[in-house]
């Protein structure tokens, strides 16, 4: 039976603090007395002070049944390549906590191997009380085969019609809801699971020796993954903290994603979060601190990528695309709306803003920027009105805040003053390009995706701790710097800069550096400079 429990994302914490095995974890009696307690420990899970049952029909259960991406099949059996694999052993060493019933569960504890996995069966997609709230009480979960936390089956508030999307999605009676309870450190270690065929569903061409056509059984990308529209917010005073690490995508639902609140940092080798349906899901930034970091394992990956529409309305939003590829720090489909908050995206390809409420301002640099530099934006009397220090290597910053506003501005890299020209919008070379479907000139025409860092190998950092850059939401070493072409050596086949003349130091317009101007006049709305450079090197051209 469902407890009398209310489905909240902000909840009072005025509790004791302990320090757990999972890490800092809130005294789960006290602060939930109605959420079933499921404390997790490699040496055995129990549930409300009980050993977890694996008996199959209990609220929550223990198995050994992960779902992964199994090794040595053939091609009909999915898409994963030999990277995607896992054996049989490595996936029976990990722990599955099931949750089958609606409630609300504050887990707290340690998995070094396990997984969380909710599945209210095959009628909760339309049943309005198939509701689960996880509250991360403390969790230090890592899972080496699939994602560290998984809902399969729940209510699924929002619709996939396409003909009916729309930005603003109303999402507070999702069947998925994530509390990162005041007080604690949380962190989610997970892999992923490659693309798996249906069986019965493969249809093969006609030699054989392909697969022609099928269905997907499994294809989870993310770390922290929902299949149906999740909720994740924090408690009243905001003091939690979600660390994800991800293989490969970070936080992924398969429809709509809407965070409330709480301090999350992820680190992903691909898109930090992504929301899948096409041209339908609808990522919604309300409050909190999300800070991300897209680390280029996999060799691309935005900062956010929603597959459909990105509405920032409040909190603090730090996104740092792949340094390697043309990709966003923030990136939608069907378009980006800013009505609040502040955001920092650096990456390497701007993606439209269709508006909304707060002024923005997009930086596309001459050249490809070193993550770890700060960027400070002063008003004419020499006031501070923005500080950013992106991690990433870069040529597109894109910033906004309240503190934005019309007027004359100086924009300076250290004790370096910058220089740029105002443009309509961001078509053209030297980075980035307005509308859709991308295209090749809104990448630096010298920018090679492909080029990957070899001045030294990137640090590594334990499992499950969070970058200090991200937890501070500032920036920290910067990444190995790529190899540069010597001075006066041809750029690479097919990578000349236009016949036009543009290219660095030029806007769209293919204005010269003499062009670039030190005074950046903003005005409300959408702001657009290209052509970012040091003012001594448009001195030094006129």
């Amino acid at each position: 039976m469902q407890r009398a429990y209310p489905v909240l994302l902000s909840l009072a914490l005025a509790v004791p603090v302990l320090t757990g095995c999972g890490g800092q974890t809130a005294e789960t009696t006290s602060a939930f007395p109605d959420a079933t307690s499921i404390v997790l420990s490699d040496d055995g899970v129990t549930v409300d002070g009980e050993a977890a049952p694996t008996d199959e029909t209990a609220a929550v259960y223990t198995a050994h049944d992960i779902v992964y991406y199994e090794a040595g099949r053939d091609f009909t059996y999915g898409e994963g390549t030999e990277a995607d694999e896992h054996t049989a052993e490595e996936a029976a060493a990990h722990t599955v906590v099931h949750i089958t019933q609606p409630d609300t569960y504050a887990v707290s504890g340690t998995l070094s191997a396990g997984q969380i996995a909710v599945d209210l069966g095959e009628d909760a997609e339309d049943d309005q009380s198939a509701v689960v709230t996880l509250i991360l009480n403390g969790v230090d979960i890592t899972c080496t085969v699939a994602p560290a936390v998984i809902f399969y089956s729940v209510y699924e508030c929002g619709s996939t019609d396409e003909d009916t999307a729309a930005a603003t999605v109303d999402t507070s009676a999702a069947g998925a809801n994530v509390l990162i309870a005041d007080g604690t450190v949380n962190n989610v270690t997970g892999s992923y699971v490659a693309r798996i065929y249906e069986p019965d569903s493969v249809v093969l061409s006609e030699d054989g020796t392909e697969v022609a056509d099928s269905s997907k059984l499994h294809k989870y990308d993310g770390a922290f993954y929902s299949k149906m529209s999740m909720n994740v917010g924090g408690g009243e005073d905001g003091s939690g903290v979600l660390n994800i690490t991800a293989d490969n995508e970070g936080l992924d639902t398969e429809l709509h994603l809407t965070i409330n609140g709480g301090n999350i940092n992820i680190t992903s080798g691909n898109d930090g979060i992504n929301t899948n349906e096409d041209n339908v899901s609808v990522t919604t930034i309300n409050d909190g601190v999300l800070n991300i970091q897209v680390t280029g394992e996999t060799g691309e990956g935005d900062g956010i990528d929603s597959n459909g529409y990105l509405v920032i309305n409040g909190g603090a939003v730090t996104a740092a695309a792949c340094a390697e590829s043309g990709d966003a720090g923030i990136d939608a489909t069907a378009g980006i709306t800013i009505n609040g908050g502040t955001v920092m995206a650096s990456g390497n390809m701007y993606d439209r803003i269709d508006g909304g409420d707060q002024t923005y301002v997009v930086f596309s640099f001459a050249s490809r920027q070193t993550g770890g530099e700060t960027y400070t934006l002063q008003d004419a009397d020499g006031g501070t009105v923005g500080t950013w220090t992106p991690v990433n290597d870069f040529t597109c910053l894109v910033v906004s805040s309240p503190d934005l506003t019309a007027g004359d501005y100086t924009l300076w890299q250290g004790d370096t003053q910058l220089a740029g020209s105002a443009s309509d919008g961001m078509g053209g070379p030297g980075g980035m390009g307005g509308g859709r479907p991308m295209d090749d000139s809104q990448v630096p025409w010298d920018f090679d995706p492909q080029q990957a860092l070899t001045d030294g190998e990137r640090p590594q950092r334990p499992e499950g701790e969070a970058p200090a850059e991200l937890q501070e939401n500032a920036g920290g070493d910067a990444p190995a710097d790529p190899p540069e072409r010597p001075e006066g050596e041809a750029a690479p086949d097919g990578a000349e800069p236009p016949a036009d003349g543009r290219g660095p130091g030029s806007g769209e317009d293919g204005q010269s550096a003499a062009d670039l101007s030190e005074i950046f006049a903003l005005t409300d709305g959408g702001n657009f400079f290209t052509g970012v450079s040091p003012l001594e090197t448009a001195e030094a051209a006129t």
